[in-house]
């Protein structure tokens, strides 16, 4: 494909949001929405951090965006960015930017036959509160898709203490039909496994003493095991060594089907195994050991189950961590309430698009590309990558 001649079809975009209403007054529609949401996206492609990097970045490239998008009135400013991103409904903006992704991703055939493994997790924006509005940091919940590089769905919440109240309503966003879902203990609900298990997907979730019948049995049978090194209860074990960059690590994974002398277990739909995750970490002559539980409505099958606790992981380096480290979200200083939310949704989608592009090169070296070279641009955009 000649990239160099390709234009961007804006066809897909637009019936991904056909359903977006424009939240403006007639009056102040000089500049189409599509226009604005456009040139946002890729404003951030290429390394803005805010509504006035937005237009700066648009101004530089005024000659090339308007070769493809309507402008009829130029340049939006940046408070035009501002206020629209500011009225925008979070969970249909969201929605219509999934669409859109889906169209992109439509023709692409992944090799990976085993069952999807949606992580969930929550996130801080540790500088976006704002004390004389008394608004709290945000904090979002977001599904994840590690294998895919796919961040599906988010949901704010005003403090971390409500990631109980949003995981039901991300988990209403996302097909988790076959699906195998990952949540740390903050998720360990019986509401939240119940709620899966009736949507056809399974459940891992982490077990930590916020369940603590339940948590104290299983450790206390798991250490009963350990001294006949898990005989005789049906349990399958996986190892795997890794070792570089000075560091050793082994990691022992052990399932059983759930005793049924087991207590605290009454309640928690679909509960088949326990999970056991033994993490040894050997570092400059040190040696650490970690031990995680898990409890799942997986069958057995150690490996999956194996390779659902890895992808969990996942969601902090994949995801999190790009978005500190080369988006510097966690020095956001947006403060008005869905604007923010919207900019991490932004943040959070064209991730996605940069990872969905083959380029054999580092996450911020995509960023960089997107802003230095008008056809990479269009090939992150587009999903066309050569």
């Amino acid at each position: 494909m000649d990239i160099g001649k390709q234009q961007l079809d804006l066809e897909d975009f637009s019936q991904a949001f056909d359903s977006l209403e424009d939240p403006r007054s007639d009056i102040n529609q000089k500049h189409p929405l599509l226009s604005v949401l456009a040139i946002s996206v890729m404003a951030i492609l290429a390394g803005a951090g805010g509504p006035t990097a937005i237009a700066n970045w648009a101004n530089h490239k005024k000659d090339w965006l308007s070769q493809w998008l309507p402008l009829p009135n130029g340049i939006p400013q940046k408070d035009v960015f501002r206020r629209v991103l500011m009225s925008l409904d979070p969970n249909t903006f969201q929605a219509c930017f999934a669409d859109w992704l889906k169209s992109l991703l439509a023709d692409q055939e992944f090799e990976n036959a085993s069952r999807t493994v949606l992580n969930i997790d929550g996130k801080t924006l540790r500088r976006s509160h704002d004390k004389a509005k008394e608004l709290g940091a945000l904090h979002t919940v977001s599904v994840w898709a590690g294998e895919y590089g796919l961040t599906l769905a988010q949901v704010a919440c005003a403090e971390k203490s409500n990631e109980i109240t949003a995981i039901p309503e991300v988990l209403k966003l996302v097909n988790v039909k076959g699906a195998i879902v990952t949540i740390d203990a903050m998720g360990t609900q019986k509401n939240i496994a119940k709620q899966i298990v009736n949507a056809k997907g399974d459940y891992l979730l982490t077990l930590k003493g916020n369940q603590k019948t339940l948590y104290e049995s299983v450790v206390a049978y798991t250490d009963r095991q350990l001294g006949t090194n898990f005989k005789g209860i049906g349990a399958r074990r996986h190892e795997s060594h890794e070792k570089g960059h000075g560091r050793e690590e082994h990691r022992l994974f052990v399932q059983f089907p759930v005793p049924k002398e087991l207590a605290g277990t009454k309640g928690w739909s679909g509960l088949k195994t326990i999970g056991v995750a033994m993490l040894t970490t050997v570092c400059d002559g040190h040696e650490t050991y970690a031990v995680r539980y898990f409890i799942s409505s997986l069958p057995m099958g150690v490996k999956q189950m194996a390779r659902a606790v890895r992808g969990h992981w996942g969601i902090e380096n994949g995801c999190h961590w790009v978005l500190d480290m080369v988006y510097r979200e966690d020095e956001s200083r947006i403060r008005e309430s869905r604007l923010r939310e919207n900019f991490a949704w932004l943040n959070r989608f064209t991730l996605s698009l940069l990872k969905q592009h083959p380029a054999k090169q580092s996450l911020a070296m995509k960023r960089r590309s997107c802003a230095w070279n008008d056809n990479f641009m269009l090939q992150v955009v587009t999903g066309k990558g050569t």
